[in-house]
């Protein structure tokens, strides 16, 4: 009788650990914010030039489009 009145309160604070951390928010992803860059020139073939010129106008990265050829920065709303 002893054992178990010193075992339950171990197994009940298990048992909140496990709906804690089962309860605990989904990490929030920043959006996206897009623009055509102005200072890339010509068809877009290289990320890698794209994301240079995209920095240069103040933005984090860049890529190029798959439908337009264009270069695309991009930057956390």
């Amino acid at each position: 009788m002893e054992s178990s009145r010193k075992i339950q309160p171990v197994v009940i604070l298990l048992l909140l650990l496990i709906v804690a951390t089962g309860m605990a928010p989904a990490a929030v992803q920043a959006r996206e914010c897009e623009k055509d860059s102005e200072r890339y020139v010509g068809m877009c073939t290289s990320r890698v030039n794209c994301a240079n010129v995209c920095r240069g106008e103040g933005f984090m990265s860049g890529k190029c489009s798959t439908f337009r050829d264009r270069c695309i920065c991009t930057k956390p709303c």
